[in-house]
């Protein structure tokens, strides 16, 4: 596969406006795996990377984002005997690491000083990662995951990053033999299948929004256990010291100190959003209540596998919109409006690249 030509859509500027454009695969390796991409999900990172508001004096253009890439494999390098061509599989955020420090042996390689993302990052042999908005890739086999046959590839998709965010943190609260109370801040693309994720683990699951307006979808669709405005004093009020945790999947600038309120003793904020800029907080919020802001950064290649292991065991759905290539700018601006119910995914396979 040397010098086989991917065809894609990318940013070339800050502007964040996605064109057809073609690059040249990597070489592939023994560990390699060559795959044809099905589908891919869009995050709200992915808009952040294309406009370079996150880290921008290292982003590099032309860039093809993408991290929630469904492929089918197409070729095996002589050493992967874990795949075989044919196989639908995963690949998250994360597409290489050291594989020798604690962190790589651990289950943790999303954490490793040597971690490679998906794209917007170079290579071992140093070309650069470009993403699953392409008909191609060639990953390490490391870094995918068996996509289950019972689990169509655009369910799997928002698993791969959105589900796994979400999976990682609660997974802790898994086990513990009693009622957890949980907060869902957020319900977009992770803070749904946040929802989704807690209820399967059986806690109660309370989802907490800025307006009304999600309340219904929340209640009926996603069978949220309660609904909490937080710009509704009152409801506030009577929520104080009342959860085991709050999942903070909100992308966007936002205080604090209310959330911190609301959790028990020992309770924890989990943030997973990438907020591209500074959050505020008391300390005195925390220290008067043993609390702690935890973040979380995906999940490692083991939550992932669990993860749509889970979604075939339990039976369960993301409330997905399958679009066409074609269609990411407009998918962009309605994402930013929050417009999605609540996870585009790209018919990358089904799509025309010129």
């Amino acid at each position: 596969m040397v010098g086989t030509v991917a065809n894609a859509w990318a940013a070339r500027d800050s502007s964040g406006h996605l064109s057809p454009y073609s690059f040249h695969l990597r070489e592939t390796g023994p560990d390699d795996m060559v795959l044809r991409v099905l589908y891919c999900g869009v995050d709200h990172t992915d808009l952040h990377q294309v406009r370079g508001e996150l880290n921008s004096s290292t982003t590099k253009y032309p860039l093809v984002p993408g991290h929630e890439v469904v492929g089918e494999v197409i070729e095996l390098g002589s050493e992967v005997k874990n795949f075989k061509v044919g196989d639908t599989v995963g690949v998250g955020g994360v597409i290489g690491c050291c594989g020798e420090c604690s962190l790589c042996n651990s289950n943790l390689e999303q954490y490793c000083n040597k971690m490679i993302s998906t794209y917007n990052h170079l290579y071992q042999d140093g070309t650069t990662t470009q993403g699953g908005f392409s008909s191609a890739m060639v990953i390490h086999h490391r870094f995918a995951v068996k996509i289950p046959e019972k689990l169509a590839p655009e369910q799997a998709a928002p698993l791969l990053c959105a589900g796994v965010t979400a999976y990682s943190p609660l997974k802790q609260f898994m086990g513990t033999g009693k009622t957890i109370k949980g907060g869902i801040l957020g319900l977009g693309g992770v803070g749904h299948l946040g929802v989704i994720i807690a209820k399967a683990m059986g806690h109660h699951v309370t989802v907490i929004s800025s307006s009304d307006k999600k309340r219904v979808e929340a209640m009926e669709h996603l069978h949220a256990d309660s609904f909490l405005v937080s710009t509704n004093q009152s409801e506030i009020k009577q929520a104080v010291n009342s959860f085991d945790y709050i999942l903070d999947t909100v992308p966007a600038f936002h205080p604090l100190e209310t959330y911190l309120s609301l959790l028990k003793a020992q309770g924890k904020l989990l943030v997973v959003g990438a907020v591209p800029q500074p959050l505020q907080f008391l300390a005195s919020d925390m220290i008067l209540g043993k609390k702690a802001i935890m973040g979380s950064f995906i999940g490692s290649m083991k939550d992932m596998q669990e993860l749509v292991d889970l979604w075939v065991e339990k039976g369960l759905t993301s409330m997905i919109e399958v679009v066409k290539m074609d269609y990411i700018n407009k998918a962009f601006q309605r994402m930013e409006r929050n417009d999605v119910r609540y996870r585009f995914v790209l018919d990358v396979a089904g799509s025309n690249f010129e």
